[in-house]
């Protein structure tokens, strides 16, 4: 296998950038998965990776050789995109060693290969059949495993689960899992679905508008948010927002106070008296009761009842919803004012720029 190192990468189209001085190190054996909003450039950074788009600036190392300049097929790489991408007038076998023929591989290796590639992907008894005779997840796993076959230095996948349904996506996720831990194998995947992301992440890679927000481990990132992008991004239902500004500092902590929630006690750091700031806490967070650094009302709009959970969603005083994490049979109703408070630890607080501030539990 092999690490990657992206130095001062940019990607332009005429006057519009779509990726922006992108430095980034992935060690050998390393997961790493980039997520972000549509459009903002993390199949761009993959296709970028891959060679199948030039850079407009920066360079691209794959085990500390410069590639910027090598075909796709000269770096090292394989590929698994979100289309399969089958030949459908060959069978499995077929579609696994199609492409090792034009590299010199004989015979012999090939059949060792896709014997190893089926094993693991459990595809021994679909060597002979068609696509057309596969459910989409096992022409998903093909396509793993004529990725495989090659050998690659690194793993390249684009949303290889966006077409499979959710059960599929489960079971091929656990695949994809098990994959890396028995080749340890170097990959990048880009996804956007969350959950992917979580789960299969050493470390996660946040992008929005061509830049990187923010990289770190999945935990690191949904604890410790850098910025209100990563906060609000990051998460399902995603963190509520109040807005609030300093109202007293003294002693070396700052009084913080804003609608819909009570004063909670910050370190003063530079904070000045006035200054605007934004509170965050995630739905699961919120508990009904009276007691806590962090107390709001709402009145209940929507409950989705979900089994062993439920997300209460509420209406503020100041006509600006937020949701809440229930957990039991016991929900309020519709039409109930409803008082939830947080732990300070799970307090998160934000400057005017966006950028992540000490936190109660700092104090």
């Amino acid at each position: 296998m092999a690490d990657l190192r992206i130095e001062h990468l940019n990607k332009r189209y005429g006057v519009t950038t779509v990726l922006n001085d992108i430095n980034l190190n992935i060690e050998d054996g390393e997961f790493v998965v980039l997520v972000g909003p549509s459009g903002c450039g993390k199949s761009t950074l993959l296709r970028m990776i891959a060679g199948l788009d030039g850079a407009s600036g920066g360079d691209i190392h794959i085990a500390g050789k410069l590639v910027n300049t090598l075909a796709p097929a000269e770096r090292g790489i394989a590929m698994v995109f979100q289309s399969y991408a089958l030949y459908p007038h060959m069978n499995v076998r077929k579609n696994m060693t199609f492409g090792l023929k034009f590299t010199g591989v004989r015979p012999a290796e090939r059949e060792r290969r896709v014997t190893e590639a089926a094993r693991m992907l459990r595809l021994e008894e679909l060597l002979e059949r068609y696509p057309r005779d596969l459910s989409g997840g096992q022409r998903q796993r093909v396509a793993i495993g004529r990725a495989i076959v090659r050998e690659p230095a690194v793993f390249l996948f684009d949303e290889p689960l966006s077409n499979l349904d959710a059960a599929l996506r489960v079971s091929t996720r656990v695949e994809i899992a098990n994959l890396h831990r028995l080749l340890k194998s170097t990959i990048v995947y880009v996804t956007h679905d969350q959950v992917e992301a979580m789960t299969l992440a050493d470390r996660i890679v946040v992008m929005n508008r061509g830049c990187i927000e923010q990289v770190g481990r999945p935990l690191d990132l949904y604890y410790a948010p850098a910025n209100l992008f990563v906060a609000g991004f990051i998460g399902s239902p995603a963190m509520n927002f109040f807005e609030a500004r300093v109202k007293s500092v003294e002693g070396g902590r700052a009084c913080v106070a804003g609608p819909g929630f009570r004063s909670l006690d910050l370190p003063a750091g530079h904070l000045k008296i006035g200054d605007a700031l934004t509170v965050g806490i995630r739905p699961e967070h919120l508990a009904q009761g009276e007691d806590g650094p962090l107390a709001v009302e709402g009145v209940v709009e929507l409950v989705e009842r979900l089994g062993e959970s439920s997300f209460a969603y509420l209406r503020r005083d100041d006509g600006r919803l937020f949701v809440a994490e229930i957990r039991g049979r016991q929900t309020p109703p519709p039409g109930e004012r409803v008082t939830l408070t947080a732990a300070a630890r799970d307090v998160h607080v934000f400057d005017a720029s966006g950028l992540r501030i000490a936190t109660p539990n700092d104090v």
